[in-house]
């Protein structure tokens, strides 16, 4: 085993990341798995803490430290603990890593921990040639996913969460967003048996993405009137589900008025503001159910995800949008920065 390796690290408090070339291979504890990584994917976090926004400022406090969350690695040694992970088998990591001792673990709400540990934030991550983590917090890949599939897991799951929340089986479904995570709130909505799914974005590219994923109906927000549109889809009742993926405060409110009595708004993706709504007309006076989607359900929604990335309707060509060389992540970031849609995958 080699004994240095290269990788991307947040060297201090500031902007910016380091190419490194001699970051020392990590040593595994016994109750941890050495994985060689075969990709990773850059995330809004990771933006952010490039740019070393508010977000990573109130997380962050060891330096350097290897950044990285999204990732498909091969196990290449186990800890001496370790009898359910072996050597060769290909994994994705859970980056919410519980205590198991806090009362939400022991009532089996894993994903929200109180003391919940960020791999990649918190701990060293994936945006390496090999990176370590506890045995728990992988989960093993079907052999016909790919690599790329594997990283998606950790971003895309929140979305997958979101069709869980909602519980959309037999119902009409507006998805506001459809970016890669929304691409996979449509195809899930889809494999898990909604009756009618309406797309929503602001662009025609997008929607043309969310028909192939599995949308029956697109709205183009920026041109049509999506509160007036939804009702006219549904004969003045409004939607049984909305799921929100952008965080727009806009698109937020918009949704909320869409849904009928006695329905949901699941909010996935996250505002960068405070949100203002008309608590009593909108949500208390028609008894909607609103709620907001922390990570995965540990294992449900990894098992959940699973089944969708297997289905024919899942297109990941759709939601690759760049492939770069892990020295070459300056390209990657800067690409997200310009907007472009899809998910930036990083090679060591």
């Amino acid at each position: 085993m080699q004994k240095t390796m290269r990788g991307i690290v947040k060297a201090a408090a500031g902007p910016g990341l380091e190419f490194r070339t001699d970051l020392p291979v990590p040593e595994i504890g016994e109750d941890e798995v050495l994985m060689k990584i075969r990709c990773a994917s850059i995330c809004g976090t990771d933006l952010g803490i490039y740019n070393w926004g508010d977000w990573a400022r109130r997380r962050m406090t060891v330096f350097p430290r290897i950044i990285g969350h999204e990732t498909t690695g091969e196990i290449v040694a186990v800890g001496s603990r370790v009898k359910d992970r072996f050597v060769g088998q290909r994994v994705s990591v859970e980056t919410h890593m519980w205590d198991g001792t806090c009362p939400h673990c022991l009532a089996g709400r894993r994903h929200v921990c109180q003391n919940m540990t960020l791999y990649g934030i918190q701990t060293d991550g994936a945006f390496a040639e090999y990176s370590k983590v506890r045995a728990d917090v992988t989960y093993v890949l079907a052999d016909e996913l790919s690599d790329e599939q594997g990283c998606v897991f950790e971003p895309m799951g929140s979305g997958v969460h979101g069709v869980e929340e909602a519980d959309v089986a037999g119902k009409t479904v507006l998805v506001a967003g459809c970016g890669a995570i929304g691409l996979t709130v449509v195809a899930a909505c889809r494999v898990f048996k909604a009756k009618t799914i309406i797309a929503c974005d602001l662009y025609d590219e997008k929607l043309e993405a969310a028909r192939a994923m599995g949308a029956d109906v697109t709205i183009n927000s920026r041109r049509e009137d999506l509160v007036a549109r939804g009702l006219e889809l549904t004969h003045g009742l409004g939607v049984e589900a909305a799921i929100d993926v952008t965080g727009s405060p806009a698109a937020l409110n918009s949704s909320l008025k869409c849904v009928m009595a006695m329905g949901c708004l699941v909010s996935v993706g996250l505002p960068g503001e405070p949100v203002t709504m008309d608590m009593t007309e909108d949500l208390f006076y028609r008894q909607i159910h609103l709620s907001g989607i922390c990570g995965r359900r540990i294992w449900e929604t990894w098992d959940d995800f699973t089944t969708v990335l297997k289905d024919p309707i899942y297109d990941m060509k759709r939601v690759i949008g760049g492939q770069f060389a892990l020295e070459d992540f300056e390209a990657g970031f800067a690409k997200m920065r310009s907007g472009a849609p899809g998910k930036m995958f990083l090679y060591p």
